[in-house]
C-alpha cells in the first residue's frame, strides 16, 4: 500500500540550525499517529514542514498522487493559544475560510454554505454561528476550528495540542469524534498527554531532535528512555498520566 505521506531523511531547522535530523515516517490511510515529545523537541517544526510552511534543509516529503492534486489535502487544527481573538470575524466566516483553497470548479458557494451549516450542527455550535471568535470559550473555539479543518473533507487531519484550553467534557467529546473520523481519515495528533491519547491513537512517534516510531499505542518508560524522549509516565490505577521534564529550547 502506498502511503498518503512519505517523509524521507528529512532535516529541518531555522537559520541553518537543525532542529530535527534525518526524520523518516510514513502515514497511511486510517492511520492515527500520536506525536509526543518535549517542548523544543521539534513537533511543531515537523508539522510546519508537512503543512508546507517550512522548507526542508535536506530530505523530502512525498504526497500520494491523489491528494497531491488537491490544493489543500490536509486539514489543520491549530493551538487555540495561537489564535488572534481580536480579529473581527464570525464563527461562520472562520469555518467557511476552510474552503479558500478549493477550486470553484469543484464546489459551489451554495455547497460550501451547506457544508458549513451541517458541520456547525454536527459540532453543536450552530447557535453561535454569528458570534465573533473573541467571544468564544476555549472549547467552542476548538469546535469552530475543527469544523474549519474538516470543511474541505481532507484525507489527512493534523491536530496540534487540541486538548489545550478545553474543558474535560469537550475533551472527551473531541477524542470520540476523532475516533469516528479515523474510520475515514488519517489523523496526526500532537499531544503532551500520552495517558489520554493512548486510548485513541494506533501508533506513537516520539520527537526530540530525532523521530522514533513506535508501532502501537502502548509505550513503557524504558522505551521512552531509549527513544531519548524525556517524558515520565506515572500510573494512577489503570490510567497513565504524563509529566514533561523542563526543556529550555524553543520550537
Amino acid at each position: 500500500m502506498e502511503p498518503l505521506i512519505k517523509i524521507k531523511d528529512l532535516t529541518l531547522g531555522y537559520d541553518r540550525e537543525p532542529v530535527l535530523h534525518k526524520v523518516n515516517l510514513e502515514i497511511f490511510e486510517k492511520d492515527f499517529v500520536g506525536v509526543i515529545g518535549p517542548n523544543g523537541g521539534g513537533k511543531t517544526t515537523l508539522l510546519k514542514a508537512v503543512l508546507g510552511l517550512l522548507a526542508p534543509m535536506s530530505g523530502k516529503i512525498i504526497f500520494r498522487k491523489d491528494i497531491n492534486k488537491q490544493k489543500k489535502p490536509i486539514g489543520y487544527l491549530p493551538q487555540v493559544k495561537h489564535i488572534d481573538r481580536n480579529f473581527p470575524i464570525t464563527v461562520f466566516e472562520v469555518v467557511r475560510s476552510g474552503a479558500i483553497m478549493q477550486s470553484p470548479a469543484d464546489i459551489t458557494n451554495a455547497e460550501i454554505r451547506k457544508r458549513v451549516e451541517d458541520l456547525l450542527v454536527e459540532m453543536g455550535i450552530s447557535h453561535i454561528r454569528n458570534k465573533a471568535i473573541g467571544e468564544l470559550s476555549g472549547g467552542q473555539m476548538q469546535r469552530v476550528f475543527l469544523c474549519r479543518a474538516l470543511l474541505s473533507d481532507p484525507k489527512v487531519l493534523i491536530l496540534d495540542e487540541p486538548d489545550t484550553f478545553v474543558d474535560n467534557h469537550f475533551e472527551g467529546e473531541l477524542y470520540e469524534k476523532l475516533k469516528q473520523l479515523n474510520k475515514e481519515k488519517a489523523i496526526i495528533l500532537v499531544s503532551h498527554d500520552v495517558g489520554t491519547i493512548s486510548s485513541y491513537v494506533k501508533t506513537i512517534a516520539c520527537v526530540n531532535g530525532e523521530l522514533h516510531y513506535h508501532p502501537d499505542n502502548i509505550i513503557t518508560q524504558d522505551q521512552l528512555n531509549s527513544y531519548n524522549c524525556p517524558i515520565k509516565l506515572i500510573t494512577h490505577g489503570e490510567i497513565p498520566h504524563t509529566v514533561l521534564k523542563h526543556h529550555h529550547q524553543h520550537e
